[in-house]
């Protein structure tokens, strides 16, 4: 199995629209981060991606996706759905809808913002998805296992994933003590790292690093990274053993 970054900043991505800061205006490919989001590939399971993204077309043409077999989403924020309308080109290829795994509370707004694709009438070309309903346990993605580990984002309830030893949380700045026995004993862990500043709904660089030591995780990734953070080339450095700054493109095989 092989997990590809597809995109690894903040809502805004970096750069940010008409920033003069100097991580927004670095050379360094590792400072140009899409929105978050992350491929699975794997050999029986197919492609599985988390959260389809505003760059979400995009991605997928970087990432040379030829194939989508479904999509699992976190939440509801428009910088993690709102590309959802470009899956019927997927649609149009492989010529069936695509699966799109989501709690009831983001298919109450996937339904919402993507009206059409669910209307009684629908026009040609439109994104055709099967809303499929993750609940408290775990559920399976073309026989690829799947545990949703519940995390707040602020008041916002949003899913982290664990899947095999890879654990894969974004917009969370609270894990309750029995969802993070979730993620022990996984060899990796991705964690939102927003800024080194205190955020009301982001882990800060200092807590994603104490939460990835205190679970006891060999690798930790960190994504979801703003233009506050730094440059890529001069946080890394500072990061202790086993932690590292994700960035888009970055792939970790399993």
């Amino acid at each position: 199995m092989k997990v590809t970054f597809l995109g690894t900043g903040t809502s805004q991505g970096v750069p940010v629209i008409a920033c003069p800061c100097h991580v927004c205006a670095s050379a360094d490919p590792r400072d140009k981060r899409l929105r978050s989001s992350i491929l699975i590939s794997d050999e029986k399971a197919g492609n599985i991606v988390i959260d389809t993204t505003p760059d979400f077309r995009y991605q997928m043409l970087r990432a040379q996706v030829k194939r989508l077999e479904a999509v699992v989403i976190t939440h509801s924020h428009k910088d993690h759905i709102a590309g959802m309308d470009d899956i019927r080109a997927f649609n149009f290829f492989q010529q069936q809808p695509i699966d799109i795994y989501a709690s009831e509370y983001s298919q109450d707004v996937i339904i919402r913002e993507f009206s059409y694709a669910f209307a009684d009438f629908k026009y040609p070309g439109i994104p055709e998805l099967n809303l499929r309903t993750i609940g408290d346990e775990h559920f399976f993605v073309n026989g690829m296992k799947f545990t949703p580990i519940n995390v707040l984002h602020h008041k916002m309830p949003v899913l982290g994933f664990r899947f095999g030893d890879f654990t894969y949380i974004t917009d969370a700045n609270f894990i309750a003590p029995e969802e993070k026995e979730k993620i022990r004993g996984s060899q990796v862990l991705v964690l939102n790292a927003l800024r080194r500043e205190k955020h009301i709904s982001h882990f800060t660089l200092d807590e994603a690093i104490a939460l990835g030591q205190e679970l006891e995780v060999p690798q930790v990734l960190f994504t979801h990274i703003s233009h506050q953070l730094g440059l890529h080339a001069e946080v890394e450095p500072t990061l202790p053993e086993g932690a590292h700054l994700a960035y888009d493109g970055l792939e970790i095989h399993l």
